[in-house]
């Protein structure tokens, strides 16, 4: 089995990064495409300004999909680095306004909807500066991967659309080109003061000068699961690690764990069962920091500055136990089961489940509810269901 190598964090060029700096400087080539006239520059006076449009579409395309490999990039082969979450966005960010007001240029686009994209962009920015000051991390929520998703397609519709010529304004708004464009546009727009209103939100006690500690639970307010909950996930935890036994045997792959939080309990739940010999390598109880670094290889520079619950360290301790376990998939978990431990931008319950096999790694932030006792429950029976659509995906 081939087995995937720890990558340093701290490694500038790596093909992530790389792959969002190309995308910044395929930007000026998009906006000399279509504001440009380069047809005459390289003697091709036969190519109109509707042919210009489709190719200039076909570019801002190009450029807006290498957003997805580089994410993809970064995730599968553990390298998210501080560079790339900085210039990730911020390369989205540039292609975006420059198509914004190359449009407006063109007299295809009115200026207002640009002033409310980019207004929200400065008030955004000014947040995170404040969240940033105070030690704070706001997470991004849906609203702003939709807004952006919406952005770019709705660009490229108003590309498209200045193919189109109406006679009468009757015309343009009966045309559906017309009216998508702008259907998607108006969309895009309602999603982007959304995104921002969250924003605001989520900063509000950082606005008002409270303290983000504030927004932590204390101990006392930590609510304990009831019995009956108890009993509901711990029958769900039994039942999903027998599934995950026999997906396993039936398939002949191996499992093994890289625990945190859960101090050995996935292992646990999964030997429990019967058979569960021909499928459970093992498991490795890294609770300790420096069990994550001198056993899984987890970094010493992230865990000092990201700290324990954080993706990268999820990322890693999945491919430190697919390493020295030797199994075909392996699972991790990282997290503040509580009732202390709380920090602002990770309250308790905060819980990263990493998984690694031979072909990928990827990670996910999850947000628990309950006391200690529910986040770890919880914690297992999520692992668990991540082991077996891993296992269901395996070749």
């Amino acid at each position: 089995m081939t087995t995937i190598q720890p990558t340093a964090p701290d490694k500038l060029w790596t093909p992530a990064n790389i792959v969002t700096l190309i995308r910044i400087c395929l930007v000026p080539v998009f906006v000399l495409a279509i504001l440009s006239p380069w047809p005459e520059w390289v003697g091709l006076p036969d190519i109109t300004m509707e042919a210009k449009c489709l190719i200039a579409a076909g570019i801002f395309i190009l450029i807006s999909c290498t957003d997805w490999l580089d994410g993809y990039l970064a995730r599968s082969r553990g390298e998210v680095t501080d560079f790339g979450k900085f210039m990730d966005p911020l390369a989205d960010k540039i292609l975006v306004t420059a198509a914004l007001i190359a449009l407006v240029e063109l007299s295809v686009l009115p200026g207002w909807p640009v002033l409310i994209i980019l207004a929200r962009e400065f008030i955004v920015s000014g947040i995170r500066m404040v969240a940033a000051s105070k030690g704070t991390v706001i997470a991004a929520s849906w609203y702003g991967k939709a807004k952006t998703v919406f952005q770019i397609i709705a660009i490229v519709l108003f590309l498209l659309k200045d193919t189109l010529t109406f006679s009468t304004a009757a015309g343009a708004f009966t045309n559906p080109m017309f009216v998508l464009s702008w259907a998607v546009m108006i969309i895009a727009l309602i999603l982007t003061i959304m995104s921002m209103l969250d924003y605001l939100v989520k900063a509000r006690h950082l606005l008002k000068g409270g303290s983000a500690q504030h927004s932590a639970p204390s101990e006392a307010e930590t609510a304990k699961p009831a019995p009956t909950e108890v009993a509901a996930l711990q029958k769900a935890i039994d039942e999903q690690a027998r599934i995950v036994v026999e997906r396993a045997a039936a398939r002949q792959l191996t499992v093994g764990t890289a625990e945190s939080l859960t101090g050995g309990l996935i292992s646990a739940m999964l030997t429990s069962v019967p058979g569960s010999s021909s499928a459970v390598r093992g498991g490795i109880v890294s609770y300790a920091n420096e069990v994550k670094n001198e056993v899984l290889g987890v970094s010493k520079d992230v865990l000092a500055i990201q700290g324990a619950v954080d993706e990268l360290v999820a990322l890693q301790m999945a491919r430190g136990a697919l390493r020295e376990i030797g199994c075909d998939v392996a699972v991790s978990v990282t997290g503040i089961a509580g009732p202390g431990g709380a920090e602002p931008d990770k309250p308790v319950g905060t819980v990263w489940i990493g998984c690694a096999t031979a072909r990928e790694t990827h990670a996910k932030r999850y947000q628990f509810e309950g006391g200690r006792e529910a986040v770890r429950l919880q914690t297992v029976l999520t692992a668990l269901r991540i082991i077996d659509e891993a296992l269901a995906s395996s070749r």
